[in-house]
């Protein structure tokens, strides 16, 4: 990673310097592989005499001036992007004159053509460090400043930063360094408010524009012309003003910087990107084809998410990456809270928060690699790989069960202190805990100590005895924890009791209480009759893995899953029997028997979708080797089934065709794939659109019904940047050794965009031909470490996760795995990442065992 600057480097920095302003001055008429980047910076240092460097990463310097006097650019490293600043005086002037790269990874300064007309954009990506890609700066969260910024670019394009541009004037025979260019325009963006390095932003390039005004903030949605029409600008404005109307309310602070744009940008390496003013999205979001609304639910998450940050984040911003957490947690939580209290999707929203966003938490903290939701973030190389399951899911899932500790309405007060006492700042753990101990009354750093300072997941269990007429003698809730991460926490729960009545599962009892220790007794239930299910964490209200008692899983097994009366519990117990799968406490065939004959009453479209994905993975690495093609037999018989069955152009008939496109593997399914793919067998209802056909052709090149002549065809039809991604996954997905081959030559050679090698390492990993794979276990191991050293991160890290040998399921690929940590000592972070691929393996293994 460039530069990778440690904490020790940047809290060094922090303590001389002190930076007012950045001036950046770009020309982007240079040509397709450089721009022009000129930095003016202005700080001051608190040890005059001092040494210290400023980043820079992968550009041609023409000359350095520092104070008036001019510095030889010999002494730049453009591999570590940075540059020595000697002697420095009180008050600084720092100009830096170069020419910088453009990048295909999705980092720095992103370029792209778009294959349909050939059109050019620009779009910038610089989190956690990668604004030094575009132009100089001191590129840490905690040494914020003013950015001005004047651009140069086509007369043709729109160029988008953080602050609204004061002019965009013509210059009709604008003289480039490198040539002529007719029609450019000079774009001046006025000095914004202080802000971090890796939330300045540039958009750039003939994008399309939809505006609009609310609450005296201007809107902006931008897109690709080739997308424009496919742009749904009614629901995102709906969606951003009921999140700016929520979030002035709650946080008591207007949204502080100006307008706000959203862009939806090519080959976008990360979902979105909170940039003040300028949000990026990742441009899937454009729905060219009909999605379901859990997609929908989904994208609004994420756009409240990201405008959540304005103050978690952007505003307020933590000083070194070891509180991460405080932007992606409250970010992740308060965008929940505000789809449950202020959008369409009402209460629904914590049904999917705990079947979509707690289940990554759960799997993460059970990793090798698990951390302290505030980690310890040596450098640079160690944030990268800690924007996980934690930092996001398991963080906002502890905020839920702050809030049902001290309350919402006092949670909601200390966070309004915080921002008033810290706006424009940077802060620590500490600043936030003081607001809302301030604000509840309550010490909270027992509580910190337990959820925020250690790692893992406890496990609840019901334990209760019966008298001859089936009443509770006793009731205790079980506490658990491993013995490497022994802490036993204080939980805030309630116990739902649940009984069939006429035919469905109601809740005829709830108790709330706090667990504390190994053993909660529970006076309350004592005379209770024992219900058909016993639900501890009922209302889903703190962070920990549950466990049903025999009586209850075989409730849920022999057809009580489909009798529930509301979506949270069923969600929940969904969650639990997942949950005890891959911990090999129950067997996948049993898990899946579950599945097939409950799914057919899950409503929320999320849950269904999410089930059906982990039945499936459950069936591919979790069943015992023999009995996997019976369940994948299984799974696809009763989703063909459910599709022939679903309601015609419903949101459950377009996700069964999806899963079972995923399972279908036998000749007769796949006959029907080509009968929908061919329009001679389309269920009533369903449009075999652009993204369907793909999905089809995909499933039938892995069933080795179509070829390669059949993808280029497809690709015929979808010349677009979106048809190329799925061209390349589908090709990589040739059960064919050679096919492999060439896929495989593809991902290791390096010239692939970071969106075209995400979509062929997807296609290569196909887990219906693991046989085909068994050689690139080695070359794996072979490779992994070479690319981690050469490439960038982000396409490193692809590389690593993604190629990792998941599916070669034996002990030989854990025993490869320690024999490379151990001979070789990769960097913590690929450490962590292979230690992860083995722990994965070694579930998996555990699970086949029980499943036989």
């Amino acid at each position: 990673m460039a530069g990778n600057l440690t904490r020790d480097e940047a809290r060094e920095r922090a303590r001389l310097l002190t930076v007012q302003s950045y001036a950046v001055e770009l020309d982007l008429t240079e040509g397709e592989e450089r721009f022009e980047s000129v930095t003016t910076a202005h700080f001051t240092c608190a040890q005059p005499g001092a040494d210290t460097f400023i980043d820079l990463h992968g550009a041609h310097l023409r000359s350095v001036v520092l104070n008036g006097a001019e510095l030889d650019v010999s002494g730049y490293d453009a591999e570590r992007g940075r540059f020595p600043l000697p002697g420095l005086a009180e008050h600084n002037e720092l100009r830096v004159d170069a020419d910088a790269s453009y990048m295909r990874t999705g980092e720095g300064l992103h370029r792209f053509v778009d294959p349909v007309d050939q059109k050019v954009y620009l779009h910038s990506q610089f989190e956690t460090a990668d604004a030094h890609r575009m132009y100089a700066c001191f590129d840490q969260p905690d040494l914020k400043a003013t950015f001005e910024l004047t651009v140069i670019a086509p007369g043709d394009w729109e160029v988008i930063s953080n602050a609204a541009p004061d002019a965009s004037d013509e210059l009709p025979a604008h003289e480039g360094r490198h040539g002529t260019l007719q029609a450019a325009k000079r774009w001046h963006f006025p000095a914004t408010p202080v802000m971090s390095t890796y939330i300045t932003a540039l958009v750039a390039g003939p994008y399309a524009v939809v505006r609009d005004e609310h609450d005296g903030i201007p809107l902006g949605l931008f897109v690709r012309q080739s997308l424009a029409e496919h742009l749904d600008a009614d629901n995102l404005f709906e969606v951003t003003k009921q999140g700016f109307d929520f979030f002035h309310r709650v946080f008591g602070l207007r949204y502080p910087f100006g307008k706000y744009d959203q862009l939806f940008v090519p080959e976008f390496n990360a979902g979105a990107m909170e940039n003040a003013g300028a949000v990026t999205f990742l441009e899937d979001y454009v729905f060219r084809s009909r999605v379901t609304d859990a997609i929908i639910e989904r994208r609004a998450e994420t756009l409240l998410h990201e405008m959540a940050h304005m103050w978690f984040g952007d505003l307020v911003t933590m000083r070194w990456w070891d509180d991460l957490w405080l932007n992606e947690s409250f970010a992740t939580y308060m965008s929940v809270l505000c789809q449950a209290e202020a959008t369409r999707w009402g209460q629904g929203a914590w049904t999917t928060f705990a079947n979509v966003e707690k289940a990554w938490a759960y799997r993460q903290d059970q990793l090798p690699s698990t951390h302290p939701i505030s980690a310890d973030i040596p450098d640079m190389q160690a944030v990268e790989v800690n924007f996980d399951g934690i930092t996001y899911a398991k963080g906002a899932s502890v905020l839920k069960q702050l809030v049902a500790y001290v309350g919402l309405d006092n949670f909601l007060a200390g966070v309004r202190d915080y921002f008033n006492e810290h706006a424009w700042g940077n802060t620590e753990l500490k600043d936030l805990l003081g607001a809302l101990e301030r604000t509840s009354g309550r010490d909270l750093s027992s509580w910190s100590k337990e959820w925020l300072e250690t790692a893992w997941v406890n496990t609840l269990r019901p334990s209760f005895e019966l008298d001859a007429t089936g009443r509770f003698t006793s009731f205790d809730v079980l506490q658990e924890a491993p013995a490497a991460y022994p802490t036993l926490r204080s939980h805030r729960v309630a116990i739902g009791l649940y009984s069939m009545d006429e035919g469905r599962l109601v809740r005829v009892k709830r108790i709330e209480l706090d667990v504390v220790g190994a053993r909660t007794p529970v006076p309350e239930l004592i005379g209770e009759a024992r219900p058909d299910l016993v639900l501890v964490n009922d209302d889903d209200l703190t962070y920990a893995k549950i466990r049903l008692d025999e009586g209850s899983l075989n409730t849920l097994v022999s057809g009580g899953i489909v009798a529930f009366t509301e979506s949270l519990p069923r969600a929940l117990c969904w969650s639990a029997a997942w949950d005890m799968t891959r911990d090999g406490e129950m067997a996948t065939r049993d898990y899946v028997r579950l599945v097939t004959s409950g799914i057919n009453a899950v409503g929320d479209i999320t849950v269904l979708q999410t089930v059906l994905r982990q039945a499936r993975l459950a069936v591919q690495q979790y069943a015992a080797p023999e009995w996997r093609a019976t369940g994948m037999s299984r799974l696809a018989s009763t989703l063909r089934d459910l599709l022939h069955g679903a309601e015609p152009g419903s949101d459950h008939q377009l996700a069964y065709v999806n899963a079972f496109a995923a399972a279908a593997t036998s000749a007769e399914d796949l006959a029907i794939l080509t009968g929908i793919l061919s329009g001679t067998a389309v269920p009533e209802g369903l449009t075999v659109d652009t993204d369907l056909r793909w999905t089809l052709t995909h499933a039938l090149v892995s069933g080795g019904v179509l070829g390669a002549a059949d993808i280029d065809a497809e690709l015929v039809r979808d010349a677009t940047a979106t048809g190329e991604r799925a061209a390349s996954a589908a090709r990589a997905a040739i059960p064919t050794a050679a096919a492999k081959a060439e896929a495989w030559a593809a991902i290791t050679g390096g010239s692939l965009s970071g969106a075209l090698l995400r979509s062929t390492v997807g296609g290569f990993m196909d887990p219906h031909h693991v046989d085909l794979l068994e050689p690139y276990g080695a070359a794996y191991f072979e490779e992994v470490g070479q690319i981690w050293k050469s490439w960038t991160s982000d396409m490193a890290q692809t590389f690593a996760m993604g190629c990792y040998p998941m599916l070669l399921i034996k002990q030989d690929t854990i025993d490869r795995t320690d024999e490379l940590v151990s001979a070789s000592q990769p960097p913590h972070a690929l450490r962590r990442l292979l230690l992860e691929g083995a722990d994965g393996v070694g579930r998996a293994l555990r699970a086949q065992a029980k499943d036989a």
